[in-house]
Parts: C-alpha cells; sequence; structure tokens
C-alpha cells in the first residue's frame, strides 16, 4: 500500500483537534490536576558501581597458599565475585540504568597476572589476552583509571593491556614527557536513557597516582610524567561541565588523606582525593583507589559552592563494590543531580560468576601448576607471622639473598671491599617456607611485590637515623606496660611494608622511648658503628626511589641496580642452592626492649 501524505496530514490534524476538543470539554478539577502533574519535577535514577585495587585478582584463590582466599574477616576476593554482585545491580536497576567504573591498580599483585605479564607475556607475538582484561570486557566495565601498579611491568605491557580493553584507561595527569600532552584519555563520556528530557550525560574523569614518577622511575622517566591530581582536575571538570556533562564522577587512585609517602620529594600530594573534592568545583562524586582502606560513604563539602561531594573506596582485591545512587530532577530543559549517596556491597556475600570462572579457568590451572614447581628443600620451617616483632629467620632469607646478590654485582668493583648491609620488610605475615619441598609459591610468597634490588652508598649516621625512622612503626609502650603484640605495632597507621629490618647490624630498639631517640647498642662485627664509616645498602628500587619516605636513601649514590624482580631473585637462589638451611644465614641482630630488657 503506497504511503498518502495528504491523508496522514488530514488523520493527524482530526486527530489534533480530537484532542484539544476532549481538553476544552475537561472539568475544571481534572484541568487543574493535569496542570499540577505537568508541574511537578521529573525525576531520574541511576546507579555508578566501582572497584579498585583488584591486583590482578579474578578467582577467590590464593596462589600463594595454593587453596580458597580467605581472612580474619571471612572476606572474599576476585572479579568472578564481583561480576556476581555487577549482575545482581543490573537485575534490579535495569542495565541502561548503571554504569562500572574502576580506580586503578589492575594488572598487578597476584601470581596470575604475574605469569601473564612474565611467564607467558601478553606482549609476546601472538601472546595471550590478559585474563584481567578478559574479565572486565566479560562483565562490562565502561571505563577505568590508571593505578601506579600499571607501570611496574613497563609501558609496553600497559600498553598491550590497554589495547586488549573494550574500556578505556583513563589518566588525566598521565603526560607524555616531551609534548606534555594526554598520554592515555583523560576522561571518557557516557549517555544514559531516560524516559523524558534528553539523556543523561555522566562524565567520567580519571586521575592516578604522581607517586609513579619516584616508584616507578625506571620506567616512566624521560618518558611520562604525572601533575598534581587537584591540578587536573581543576583543568578538566569545566571543560566537562562545558561539553554538558550533567554528572561529573572522578575515578582517582589516590586516597582521600591529603598525606603522601613520599614527603617532600614531589610538590603533588600521594592521597589527594579529599582536597580534589574540596578545591575544585562541579564534582559530584569520586571513586577512591590505592589507600586498601573500606570508605563507604565520606562526604567532602566543596569550598566554592558548599555542596557535598561524595567520597566512597570499596575494599581492595574485589572484596567490596561501591554503589553511588544518584537522583536527578528534570527542570528548566535540563538534569541537575538532586541527590547522591554511596555503600559498599560485600563480595563475601555471593558465588562467583560460573560465566567469569569458566571463562578463565584453564589461565587458573597453568598458574596453579607454574606456582606448585619444586625449586628445592628446606631443612625446617619458617614462618613470617612474628616477623613486625621479632627477628625471624624467613625475613633473614630475603635480606641474605640480596646481600649475597649485591656482593657478587659489586665483585672487582672499587666498592667490592665495603661491608654490604640489606632492609627488607614483612609484606605478608602468612608467608611460610615448609620444611621439605619448597615450590615458587613457596619462595615467591615471601616478596608480593615487583621490586627490583638496588646497592646505594650509606654512612654510619644515615644507617642510624633510617633505623630510627623505621622504629616510628612501634607503638610507645612503658616499662611495666601489658604488651600485646597486635597492638604494638601499625603506629600513625604505618604498613608492615614501610618498617624495615636492617640485615648485617646488631640493634636494639627501645619502645618505651620517643620516635628518634629508640636505637640502641648499635654495632657491627662487634664494635660500634662508626657515624663516618661508609656501608653498601642492598635495598628494593620503592624504597631507593623514596617510597615509605625513609631518610637518605633516596639521594644516596647508587652503586648498582638489576631490572630483575627480587622475587625471581630468591627463586633463583633456592634453585641454585638446592637446599636452604637456616643455620647459614638466620641470626637474632635486633630485638624490642623496654629500658634494656627485652621485650620478648
Amino acid at each position: 500500500m503506497a504511503f498518502d501524505r495528504r491523508a496522514f496530514l488530514g488523520t493527524t490534524a482530526a486527530t489534533g483537534a480530537a484532542v484539544a476538543l476532549a481538553g476544552a470539554t475537561s472539568s475544571p478539577a481534572a484541568a487543574h490536576s493535569e496542570s499540577r502533574a505537568q508541574s511537578q519535577p521529573r525525576t531520574y535514577s541511576f546507579t555508578v558501581m566501582g572497584t579498585t585495587d583488584l591486583h590482578g585478582n579474578v578467582f577467590n584463590w590464593d596462589y600463594f597458599t595454593d587453596k580458597e582466599f580467605d581472612d580474619k574477616a571471612h572476606n572474599d576476593v576476585g572479579l568472578a565475585k564481583i561480576s556476581t554482585l555487577v549482575n545482581q545491580v543490573r537485575a534490579e536497576k535495569g542495565r541502561r540504568n548503571t554504569l562500572l567504573i574502576d580506580a586503578g591498580d589492575t594488572i598487578q599483585g597476584t601470581q596470575l597476572s604475574y605469569y601473564y605479564a612474565k611467564v607467558d607475556p601478553i606482549t609476546a607475538r601472538r601472546g595471550p589476552v590478559h585474563p584481567m582484561a578478559q574479565a572486565m570486557n566479560a562483565i562490562g566495565y565502561d571505563a577505568a583509571a590508571l593505578g601506579n601498579h600499571e607501570f611496574n611491568y613497563g609501558i609496553p605491557v600497559l600498553r598491550k593491556f590497554e589495547e586488549q580493553c573494550d574500556f578505556p584507561l583513563l589518566g588525566a595527569n598521565a603526560l607524555d614527557a616531551k609534548t606534555l600532552r594526554p598520554a592515555f584519555p583523560p576522561y571518557s563520556m557516557h549517555c544514559l536513557r531516560t524516559p523524558f528530557g534528553r539523556d543523561v550525560k555522566v562524565a567520567v574523569l580519571g586521575l592516578t597516582n604522581p607517586g609513579i614518577a619516584i616508584w616507578d622511575k625506571a620506567n616512566v622517566q624521560g618518558k611520562m610524567t604525572f601533575p598534581g591530581l587537584e591540578e587536573q582536575a581543576a583543568k578538566y571538570v569545566p571543560r566537562l561541565r562545558a561539553l554538558g556533562a550533567d554528572v561529573v564522577i572522578v575515578s582517582a587512585h589516590s586516597g582521600s588523606s591529603g598525606t603522601s609517602s613520599y614527603g617532600d620529594q614531589l610538590p603533588y600530594v600521594e592521597n589527594a582525593a579529599g582536597l580534589v573534592a574540596e578545591q575544585v568545583p562541579g564534582i559530584d562524586a569520586i571513586l577512591v583507589g590505592h589507600a586498601h582502606t573500606e570508605i563507604p560513604e565520606y562526604r567532602v563539602k566543596n569550598k566554592a559552592t558548599g555542596k557535598d561531594v561524595v567520597l566512597s573506596e570499596p575494599l581492595k582485591w574485589g572484596q567490596r563494590l561501591t554503589l553511588f545512587d544518584f537522583e536527578l530532577t528534570w527542570s528548566k530543559g535540563c538534569w541537575s543531580v538532586a541527590k547522591v549517596s554511596a555503600k559498599v556491597l560485600n563480595s563475601n556475600a555471593v558465588a562467583e560468576d560460573p560465566k567469569i570462572t569458566r571463562l578463565l579457568s584453564d589461565e587458573h590451572r597453568k598458574v596453579v601448576a607454574y606456582v606448585n614447581q619444586v625449586i628445592g628443600t628446606s631443612t625446617q620451617a619458617m614462618s613470617s607471622a612474628e616477623g613486625p616483632v621479632k627477628d625471624v629467620a624467613i625475613i633473614d632469607l630475603i635480606n641474605h639473598v640480596q646481600a649475597e646478590t649485591v656482593k657478587g654485582a659489586l665483585a672487582g668493583t672499587e666498592w667490592a671491599a665495603l661491608p654490604v648491609l640489606s632492609q627488607a620488610s614483612c609484606f605478608s605475615r602468612t608467608a611460610s617456607i615448609p620444611a621439605g619441598q619448597v615450590t615458587i609459591k613457596d619462595a615467591a610468597g615471601l616478596y608480593p611485590f615487583e621490586n627490583t634490588l638496588e646497592a646505594r652508598l650509606l654512612t654510619g649516621a644515615q644507617l642510624k637515623d633510617y633505623l630510627e625512622f623505621s622504629a616510628r612503626y612501634f607503638v610507645r609502650t612503658a616499662p611495666g606496660d601489658v604488651v600485646d603484640p597486635a597492638k604494638l605495632t601499625n603506629a600513625e597507621s604505618i604498613p608492615d611494608y614501610n618498617y624495615d629490618a636492617v640485615y648485617g647490624l646488631v640493634y636494639d630498639i627501645d619502645v618505651a622511648q620517643p620516635v628518634g631517640s629508640r636505637i640502641t647498642g648499635l654495632s657491627f662485627q662487634g664494635k660500634p658503628v662508626d657515624p663516618a664509616a661508609r656501608f653498601v645498602f642492598a635495598v628494593n628500587n620503592y624504597r631507593a626511589s623514596g617510597g615509605g619516605n625513609f631518610p637518605h636513601v633516596a639521594q644516596a649514590k647508587q652503586l648498582w641496580s638489576n631490572s630483575e624482580e627480587i622475587r625471581n631473585t630468591i627463586i633463583g637462589w633456592v634453585k641454585a642452592k638446592g637446599t636452604v638451611d637456616p643455620a647459614q644465614f638466620a641470626s637474632v641482630d635486633w630485638r624490642l626492649t623496654r629500658a634494656g630488657v627485652a621485650v620478648f
């Protein structure tokens, strides 16, 4: 049947007349009711879901213990669990009324992520697709900010991961060092269809951590630069509003405390999310990352507008999923945010999504087989459980391998005659080496980070300062007070990885004394340490670059550096030795005291 334009127009006109007539003959009460309905504000609600610090966790599995993940709070981990929560929220809210974003630190942290960066690298010709890209694509992420650990394996690995993702990796303050132009997309814009009015335009601005310039200096120096979060947010938020954004969300790989672990080495704040909320007008919500803390909802008043900005940080590794719930009103031809609230969902309340576990079952099996390879034997069991408060053999093992590696590297150089000391932290209180067979997972579990090894030149006086700074980690405890090991550490919220034990020196830490006056009896080979004496210090690149803001080491002369991860150095050492015997390297060289009396 041919389209009759004249008949169509006639029908339309008749229909219009009928509607007009019906309106004209309606009662005054009905007309008033219709007018009142039209004057009532129209609303639209949507939800933005957020994760952060996933650190290579897809399955609820601990590759270092080779069993299902569990902790004291019975948390679960992994994107497979997050996927189930996301599916539930989408079913409740409607898929078109949700977005899913991440705040960074995605491709480092587990043996799964390590395997596809180093053992079977995604950068190889015809290499595999990264498991995190596969999982996040399948779940349907809309955007993710860059974390500092994205740079651990070098820029080529990060670029390949970016290429494999179906969503943008955002970094408004990750700039090309030469052009100072964004090296990654600064933001993404998302349109949500509403029942009336125009679409809601949601902008996601990605910000990463300036500390990358220190922590991954070897990978980014001369290639990328990382200005402050506040500075770049102030630059982009007005642009996003000018582009028509009705809602602006920041995904920031930066904590909310306003502090920095690198002191004054950079002019930019490490944990700046709260400052961004306070100082930059036009932001509605911030997904916070980096600090590995749980913040269901935290409100910061913007100084310029007086409006609250809602912040939320879900717990690391996929243990929590943040929900930002937005309510918008349509008035005078535009959308405005009427209300924002946030909360977190616990992933231990749901089962893993079989779609995700099936998708990556082969990759999981490969990595489990890899970490269970036997590389040597140990004459006795060693545990890190008491490592934060006692000089234990398992930490001595790390230090011994580091010191021996540096000695070998400096053999035949002008520094060969100097004594070599080493630093190490208790990175995991659950790390252990069993008696008998030692596997890759056992050795790698001592060092979960991708740190590499360096040698720096320090004096006796500088080492004393270094130890005093490290000893801030202990809570001041008077002689006679009851000592609870669980409450003795982590003063000022200092994490375990920022307390260093130094191997090769003998010293006491008097926890009854104030910070700065705790190190006593400092000696080397039975003699008091000469403040002017020179020592080679085996130190990880994080610390050598200023991580933790320890004194002197970042400015100290570099004598040697290595590109191999320390954990691989430990694995190689065990393979080469065949047998791990604590009698050959372990000794109690430091202890906690009060007024000269040992605490333990």
